[in-house]
């Protein structure tokens, strides 16, 4: 009897992740595309450049203050501006020893590649919970095929969230 009673509750808690989900795909299917922030500096390693362009949008008119974008940007630049001269410099001694070392020299600046990415997801985390997510914009580092090569690169994605009514019961 008990099993029964189980097997029913199971059910109706997939039928209704089954419609959560269904709704929030309608929701997604007209949301605006995101917004691409792609790396504007000359210097780029692995994928990641050292520092991203701070032109406001045009498509976050009336959605977020120009400064507020700015501000965020620069925070993002500042950790890049910290973390990649180091990871260059690494770079460079392990393309130098990597011959010698079989390539385990390169490593190093793997790792600190990982951390600085890392760094960046958390500083915008950060941002989405202290602002955007707030104002329904959700803000990520994606990896991105770039427009004029094969090459891939990480870019800054600014997602429009879909605006859910919350219903407070009285």
């Amino acid at each position: 009897m008990m099993e029964d009673f189980d097997e029913i509750y199971e059910e109706e808690e997939e039928e209704e992740e089954d419609e959560d989900r269904a709704a929030e795909e309608q929701l997604l299917k007209y949301a605006p595309d995101p917004v691409v922030v792609r790396g504007s500096g000359h210097v780029t390693v692995f994928g990641l450049s050292n520092k991203f362009e701070s032109e406001f949008p045009s498509a976050l008119t009336g959605k977020v203050a120009p400064e507020e974008f700015k501000s965020s940007i620069n925070r993002v630049n500042g950790c890049l501006k910290k973390t990649l001269p180091v990871n260059v410099r690494w770079l460079l001694c392990g393309c130098l020893c990597c011959c010698c070392t079989l390539g385990f020299s390169l490593w190093p600046v793997i790792c600190l590649s990982k951390r600085t990415r890392r760094s960046i997801e958390k500083l915008l985390e950060w941002e989405n919970s202290r602002l955007y997510h707030k104002l329904c914009l959700h803000w990520r580092l994606s990896k991105r095929k770039c427009e004029t090569n094969n090459m891939m690169e990480y870019v800054i994605l600014i997602e429009f969230l879909p605006k859910i009514p919350i219903f407070r019961p009285d």
